[in-house]
């Protein structure tokens, strides 16, 4: 006996709907690849070869550290400096806050962000990189810089992309310092890797911005683009650099920093506060006044300030938190932010530690810098933070005015 083949007209349904669901899936992942193959070859987004790098980087990452023996306890203990509401012991730890933070998130940033470690508006005819370097290079023309020669620091360089940046769009002679060795090792590997200037040119050194190891009088002119941050004292950080500019030298910088739309007694704008701090390293954040206050007490006479968030882009352009925001497209960075993209995001970490593929720990990291995305995005659109309060002062051709400490 051999059963006939069924005739039931439910059976035939649930087969082709099956068949029907399986092709979509198919398509979806084709359709998928081809997307990601086109941004590939038709765009200078490279993320294929990105992420490649980034997973090559992230298997040797502990080997480079230098505030822990690992990442699980180097994460374990930036989280612990976090957990308190007071930012006194982070203030009196800065030197370990920022040290942990930069060996955990510098490898994100650079395969996320690039090697330029800030934000921008964007204008509608700019794509990312172009407005990341117009950003710095408005920057860079305030700063007065004539002639070949002309010495600059870069306080607070990170990787070094603005610094590299400004090298070739002044001529200048520029010298970055931040606190973090691996960030020096690379930034330093980068520049000699760009033919057209290495480390004759333009180079990272190790030190604390709030001590610098410099001479005083030894620079021309000096800028910061989002780092001084995270300094604990404003007065102090601004002093080092009055004291290594010399007379007549003008100090740029963008800072992070809370509008007069905030609230302290308005929960949400806590929280937001909150997630910036924690996910970025700060010990923390400031008010405008606050900053500008701290920049004529340390000596500077103020030229211009004020918030670059407020300038008009156009009603095509894009506001600076605009990459942070969720985004349902698989293919765009944005999609991180979703709730399942988190999801998703942190569980690939986990099974890539799983496998030895990356560090105990990075999944507590990933998600330590989606904390730091989502207040900076929503603070952003409540207009209670700003990543680019402009100031720029300059040092007395008198030497009768001093900063404090400088005698």
């Amino acid at each position: 006996f051999r059963p006939k083949p069924s005739t039931c007209p439910r059976g035939r349904s649930k087969a082709k709907s099956n068949m029907n669901r399986e092709v979509s899936l198919i398509d979806v992942g084709c359709g998928m690849a081809g997307l990601l193959a086109g941004v590939q070859l038709l765009t200078e987004a490279d993320p294929i070869g990105k992420s490649m790098r980034f997973l090559k980087q992230l298997q040797g990452h502990e080997k480079k550290l230098t505030s822990s023996s690992n990442v699980d306890s180097s994460i374990d203990e930036y989280n612990r400096l976090h957990s308190a509401d007071s930012a006194d012991e982070r203030n009196k730890s800065y030197k370990s806050l920022v040290n942990s933070y930069y060996d955990l998130a510098t490898l994100f940033y650079e395969w996320g962000w690039g090697a330029s470690f800030h934000f921008a508006y964007r204008h509608s005819h700019e794509n990312f990189g172009e407005s990341i370097r117009r950003h710095e290079y408005y920057l860079a023309s305030k700063l007065n810089i004539v002639g070949a020669g002309k010495k600059v620091l870069d306080v607070g360089c990170g990787i070094g992309g603005p610094m590299r940046n400004i090298c070739k769009f002044t001529g200048a002679d520029v010298t970055g310092i931040t606190l973090n060795q691996y960030q020096v090792d690379r930034g330093n590997e980068l520049c000699d890797a760009d033919p057209q200037l290495g480390t004759s040119k333009c180079r990272s050194v190790q030190g604390d911005f709030m001590e610098m190891p410099f001479a005083n009088n030894s620079f021309d002119a000096a800028y910061a683009i989002e780092a001084t941050c995270h300094a604990p004292d404003r007065v102090g950080v601004y002093s080092e650099v009055f004291k290594r500019l010399k007379p007549g030298s003008t100090f740029a910088c963008y800072e992070w920093c809370m509008t007069d739309n905030y609230d302290p007694s308005n929960a949400d704008h806590l929280r937001m506060k909150k997630q910036i701090e924690e996910g970025d390293g700060l010990p923390d954040i400031c008010h405008t006044s606050v900053c500008l206050d701290a920049m004529k007490e340390a000596g500077f006479e103020i030229l211009e300030e004020r918030d670059l968030v407020e300038d008009d882009y156009g009603p095509k352009g894009d506001p600076w938190m605009l990459p942070l925001l969720p985004s349902w497209n698989p293919l765009s960075q944005r999609f991180q932010f979703t709730f399942f993209g988190c999801w998703l995001t942190t569980n690939a970490l986990r099974v890539m530690e799983l496998f030895w593929l990356a560090p105990k720990g990075t999944s507590k990291t990933q998600i330590m810098l989606q904390k730091a995305a989502f207040g900076l995005g929503d603070g952003g659109k409540a207009k209670i933070f700003t990543p680019m309060y402009l100031m720029v002062g300059r040092v007395p051709l008198s030497t009768s005015s001093t900063p404090p400490g400088s005698q």
